[in-house]
Parts: structure tokens; sequence; C-alpha cells
């Protein structure tokens, strides 16, 4: 059953469309489960009702007729409990429902399972027999199994085409209009612009449909192509023929019998006369033959499909070694990947970058966490967006509930421009607090401080109000060069940011690279990235790399005391002596130089749980702490930040995030030292209040969010936001302390920070 499994897996993601994909669910179903009848039924959000969307064995006219509520039918009863339901003679059941158009009075027994995706019910799979029948265990198990497996596929389906889209083999624009594709909320704002689609390189299944602006050009690179690979498959089999036997070499023969088949190379010509960019057109063929060979019950035929694949990607390379290095960038980009990296972000010009829509990560994946502190709204999480079919359409992407509408109508559009209108209004009102101070009601002051990793946002920096910079992510300059950059590139860049806010405090943090933020020259392959080799401990590992850094750190202060430096995932004292041990043997070097530096403060991140426990410890060595709030929501709560299928239970605001943040400043006061907070949170108007009632000693945020938080700061007292918090740490669900802080928000006549989805 695996086998035949996999088969209508890869089936059904291979379909064109969405009434393509049901048909062939039904059709290989019907047959693998030896039934008289398979259909598909889907939800209608619109209408809150199934749809019969695909049939094999009813009146096939019944499609797109039967329709039913959840409390209607038998398929109703599975869609409504979301669990199978087993019956072996369904005319007996009272919530039996007979359909005339479907002639289902032929069939008694009855196999209904939910297709579910994220906790919601997308449709009912269902088997029928005609004779009295109770379905067995492996049978249910099977069709559940189906049913799970493709959820995602159906999913991604709907987004393309939908219900409405059931006669459209190729949906357009229409099919998107009014129901938006649901993501999570990134980075606030209102994104209006043109899809541009960004893919990984040598990846076929990536390659977007791209409409071929000169098509004879198109054809002389993808002529281009087959010839270098000819050339490399000749030169291969030249090289392994004194080691191979004859029926080894055979596959390089099929492989020149491939490149000069009109079955591949022609039709992927005719595809690009007909429009269609180079790269798009091979996808598309390869594809084609892959669903063919995979479909063979024959296993040496069907392997096939593995050398198929592999010539692909081979005349994908050549195709993109001659592929403009930079795409003609519209006016106003939306950028659409299904994995957006830093490196993606910065090749699109600042002035031109609208927004970032990605189907992977969440709110604090770290393409969101740059979004946000350029200002970017952007929405991440989208699982069933069509990438591939993105490329030059109109989008919204709306960073405060996270949809995003494809070809909106002109209503959509006016309705997201008076958002936009009333944004621009809110932000030129908060002006005037540019200049006074983030000082509370009963006169405690906070310095507020800014994130940031790049040169070229330290003048906004600096007009925005800041009072210096809390943290500048050092990785940024590493992530863009092709090979660590030098002690005099970097110790170039400090100084810059050094000396634009000197003598205002500049926290520089050591290099953190890991996880989800990866140097393309020194690739790290982990099961779990998240719990591995990253930040402090790659650079204790690497001394060379790290005291490279620390060097142009110190050489880049001289002159200025305004250096600060923060440690990244110090998880117990053990790793900060040792990081004071590489940093004091830096500062000799220099010192022996004849160089006139001094020892800066010294600054460890807390955010994971040990360092929680050990702030009093760390507290003891280092000059001051600062919470990461990012980090240390993620490993208290067990939630891949990226993983958007558990985005929902990441939350800042849990009781058990807001009770470790009371420790890590008890255990900060124990040696007065003072604590600040650089996380994502101290950019969240509603738990500033929270942060203020913590003691926090200063806190570090995006340029666009610093009004916002300086507003609630001077809104509020010192003594409120104790008692509030005080209030909040006997709460249990974060969603509840949400609710109360917004309460207050709005008591305070903050109301305008609110906004819907939040």
């Amino acid at each position: 059953m695996l086998g035949t499994l996999r088969r209508i897996v890869q089936e059904v993601n291979a379909a064109p469309d969405l009434p393509r994909a049901l048909q062939l669910i039904t059709g290989r179903v019907k047959q693998a489960m030896d039934v008289d009848v398979c259909s598909v039924y889907l939800v209608d959000s619109s209408r809150d009702e199934l749809v019969l969307m695909a049939t094999e064995g009813l009146n096939p006219e019944s499609v797109g007729q039967v329709q039913m509520a959840f409390d209607r039918g038998l398929a109703g009863l599975v869609a409504e409990r979301a669990e199978p339901v087993n019956i072996s003679d369904a005319t007996l059941h009272p919530r039996y429902e007979y359909f005339p158009t479907t002639g289902e009075e032929r069939y008694c027994a009855f196999l209904g399972v939910p297709i579910i995706h994220h906790r919601q019910v997308l449709g009912v799979l269902v088997v029928q027999r005609s004779e009295v029948y109770r379905f067995g265990e492996d049978e249910v198990t099977f069709l559940i199994t189906v049913a799970s497996q493709l959820a995602g596929g159906i999913a991604h389906a709907e987004a393309s085409g939908g219900i409405d889209g059931l006669g459209d083999h190729e949906p357009g624009a229409e099919a998107f209009e009014h129901r938006p594709l649901q993501g999570l909320a990134a980075a606030p704002g209102v994104a209006m612009g043109q899809a541009v689609v960004i893919y990984p390189e040598a990846d076929l299944e990536a390659v977007p449909d791209r409409q071929a602006r000169d098509p004879v050009a198109e054809e002389a690179r993808f002529d281009q192509a087959l010839v270098a690979v000819r050339e490399e498959v000749e030169s291969l089999a030249a090289r392994m023929r004194e080691q191979l036997p004859v029926e080894d070499l055979a596959l390089f023969d099929a492989y020149r019998m491939m490149l000069e088949s009109d079955s591949l190379a022609g039709k992927v010509i005719d595809r690009i006369r007909a429009g269609q960019w180079a790269p798009g057109a091979l996808r598309q063929t390869v594809a084609e033959h892959l669903q063919v060979f995979e479909a063979m019950e024959d296993p040496y035929l069907s392997e096939r499909a593995d050398d198929i694949r592999d010539l692909g990607r081979r005349i994908l390379v050549h195709l993109q070694q001659h592929t403009p290095a930079a795409p003609e960038y519209p006016e106003r980009v939306v950028l659409v990947g299904e994995d957006i990296a830093a490196s993606h972000i910065a090749e699109v010009p600042p002035d031109r970058l609208a927004g970032l829509v990605s189907m992977r990560g969440s709110r604090n994946s770290h393409a969101a966490i740059l979004a946000r502190a350029m200002g970017i709204p952007a929405v991440m999480g989208l699982d069933n967006l069509p990438v591939g079919r993105m490329d030059g359409r109109d989008l919204i992407a709306d960073g405060y509930t996270g949809r995003v509408y494809i070809a909106p109508s002109d209503e959509v559009r006016k309705e997201f421009q008076r958002l936009v209108d009333e944004e621009e209004e809110l932000a030129a009102g908060l002006d005037h607090l540019r200049d006074l101070p983030a000082e509370t009601g009963d006169g405690f002051r906070i310095p507020l401080l800014v994130n940031t990793g790049l040169v070229s946002d330290v003048s906004a920096s600096r007009q925005s109000g800041a009072e210096g910079i809390g943290l500048y992510r050092t990785e940024f300059p590493f992530m863009v060069r092709e090979r660590f950059p030098g002690e005099e590139e970097q110790a170039e860049i400090y100084r810059a940011v050094l000396a634009a806010f000197d003598p205002r405090p500049v926290t520089l943090r050591t290099l953190d690279v890991g996880g989800d933020k990866a140097l393309p020259y020194f690739p790290i392959q982990e099961d779990n990235p998240f719990l591995g080799w990253r930040g402090i401990r790659i650079t204790l590992d690497h001394p060379e790399i790290f005291i490279t850094q620390l060097r142009a750190m110190l050489r880049a202060s001289a002159g200025m005391s305004n250096l600060q430096l923060l440690l990244p995932m110090v998880s117990g004292v053990a790793e900060l002596d040792d990081a004071l041990v590489l940093l004091h043997r830096a500062h000799r070097e220099l010192v022996d130089e004849g160089l006139d530096v001094g020892m800066p403060k010294v600054g460890v991140m807390v955010e994971v749980p040990s360092a929680v426990y050990q702030a009093r410890e760390l507290a003891q060595r280092a000059d001051f702490l600062s919470v990461g709030t990012n980090d240390l929501t993620q490993y208290l709560l067990a939630v891949d930040r990226n993983n958007a299928r558990v985005a929902d239970l990441y939350d800042a605001l849990h009781p058990s995030v807001l009770r470790a943040m009371v420790q890590i400043v008890e255990g900060a006061r124990a040696h007065g030292r003072p604590v600040s907070v650089c996380g994502e949170m101290a950019g969240d108007p509603a738990a500033v209040m929270l942060l203020v009632g913590m003691g926090m000693d200063s806190l570090s945020t995006s340029v666009s969010s610093l009004p916002r938080v300086k507003w609630v700061i001077r809104s509020i007292t010192r003594e409120r936001a104790t008692a509030l918090l005080a209030e909040v740490l006997h709460y249990e669900q974060p969603g509840a302390i949400r609710q109360r802080l917004n309460t207050e928000i709005e008591a305070l006549g903050l109301g305008g920070l609110i906004r819907p989805g939040k």
C-alpha cells in the first residue's frame, strides 16, 4: 500500500489544477481500495457547506450540484465530527440523506474520513460499496493516511483555484479576488505592489512560471544549455569508459537520446515559443515526463524518473549561468518565495521593496525580524501559496492580519489604501515625540535604542530619536559575502556605526550564525539546527574567526568610548569565561601593537533557559544582561519559531516567558547589573507596559516601532505598569494576557496602536 500511496501523492502534487487533482484522487483510491464509489467533498467557506467536487462511481453530473451543511448527510457528519464514520448500511443511519442526482441509492457501505489541514476541515473523502459491508481497520487507516497526505496538496490546489475554479484548467486572477490566502502576520503594515518570485538555484521544482520577454533569446539560451549538457555527458562517458561495464555505460546513451528527442527538447521549445521562459518551460516538461515514469509499475522503468530529474537539473544549471544577474524590479516589489533569506532582501533596491511574502517561516524567523527592522510589511507561513504562479501578479500583503490578496479588486485596493493613509496619519501624529525622553508619568526614564544590522540604517536610526544602538547584528556583513570578511573590512564597518552614534552607546553583538542564519561559504548541516552549533558555540570553536572579529571591534572603537559587546546564545558561565579570555587576549594584542583601545562593557544575551537559571552568576561576571525574547520564547515553549505549523503556540506573552523575565531581572539586581530587552517583545506596545513594570533599564527595538513604544511609556506610570504586571502574572493563558493588555491600551487612550487581528 505504501507504494500505491506514494504514487497517488506524486500524481496529485503534479496535477496542474484542483479539478484534475481531485479526479486523480477519486480514480486512484477507487482502484486501490476496490470500491464502487470514491468521492471528494470540499468545504465552501463562503457558505459553510460541503460541495461534491469529484467522484468516480456517482453520477458525474452531480459534481458541483450536491451541497450540504455540516448538520446534513453522512459526509456532513464526518466534517462536523472531524473524525472517520464507518457504516455497514448507510441507508439505515438517521443522518442518511438521499440526493437524487447522485444515484447513490444503490450503495450501502459508507466510509468517510475528514481532510484536515492545520486543524481546519477542508473536506471529506468518501468510499462506498453496493453491498452491506463494514470496512476493516486496514481500509480505514489507509483512507485516513491518504487524506492526511493529500491535505496539504489540496490546500495548495485550493489556493490556485478553489471551488470557484472548478471549471478552470488555468485559474485566472479573478479566482483570488474575494478569497485571500491566510498566513502569519510577521511585520506590520500593508504592502501593495507586484510580485517578484525568488527561488534557489539548481532547484528545478522551485522555478516559477514567468513570461518570456524575448522568446527567441530564451530559445537560444536553451539551445546553448543543451549543447553544454551534451558536452558534459560526453565527457562523463569518456571518463568512465574504462571503469564501467558496457551495460552501465548505456545510461549515458540514454542521456544523449533524451537530449536529442523531441519529447524533451522539442516540448520545451514549444512552450518557450508559446511565451514561457526557458527555465519554466523546462520545469513543466520534466514534470510531465516524471509523472509518466513514476506511475509505471515496473521498478526499472520507474527508477528512470531519477535520470530525467538529473538531466533536468543539469540543463537548469547551465540555463541559470546565462540568466541576467538581477531581474528588472518593478517600482513596488513584493518579494515572494518559498523561503526568503536576508541575502534575497539585500538584492532588491531599498526604495523599491514594498513587502515580503514567504511560504515558510513565522513572525519570528530571521527574514521577518529583518523586515520589521526595515519597516517592511511581511506575511510568512503561507504553505498553500502557489509560488510558481505568482511572478508578476499584483499583490496586497496585510502584515497586520497575515492575509495576502492576489489580483485584488478595486474595492479591496481602496479599503487597504484607506488603512495605509490611517497609518501614515498616526505616524505623523507621533513625530512630536522624537526629541522627547521616554519617561513614564511618574518620572522613570527608560532609554530607547534601536536594533539594526545595516550601515544604511544608521542615519534613519539617528533621526528617529534613538538614544543609541541596543543591538547591532554583525552577521549581515558575513552573510552578504562569499567569504569571511577580514579584520580591516569589519573594523571599517563597525567604526562607521560607532562614530555615527558617539558618544551614545552602540552594542555590537558578536557573530550569531547557525539556526536559520546560514553563511553560504560555511554550511552547517544538522538535524536540529536550533539546538545545535550556533552563536557563541561556533565562535568559541573557531577562535581564529572570533578573535579576528573582536580585534576589529576594538580597533574600530579607538578614540571613542561607546562600544559595548554582546555575546549571543550563552548557555552557562563556562562559555562566558572562555569568551572573556579571548577578548582580553585580543585587547592585549592590540595594546602590544601600539593601539590605544579600552576594554568595552560586555553583556550576555539571555535567550536559553539555562541562562535564566544562572542569571545571577552571569551578572556577577558580565557588565549587563540583555534578554533576547525571540529565542527565549522559542526554547521555553519548545516551538520552532520558523515552523508555521506551530506558530500559534509561539507567544512571548506566555506566563512562563513573563515569569522567566522577572527571574532574570531579579538575578541581575543581585549584583547591581542593568537589564535590557532587545527582542521583538520590546517593540510590542502592549508588552512594553509589562517590561516597564518589570523594571527593565532600557529597550531596543526597530526604528519603525520606536515612536509607538515611546508613546506607551509616556502614557503610563511605573506604578500602574507594576500593578498590571502583578495582575497578569496570575493569568494562565497568553490570550487572556493579550486581551487584558489591549484593554489597558484602550484605557490609556492609545487605541490607534491596536490593529485588527492583533
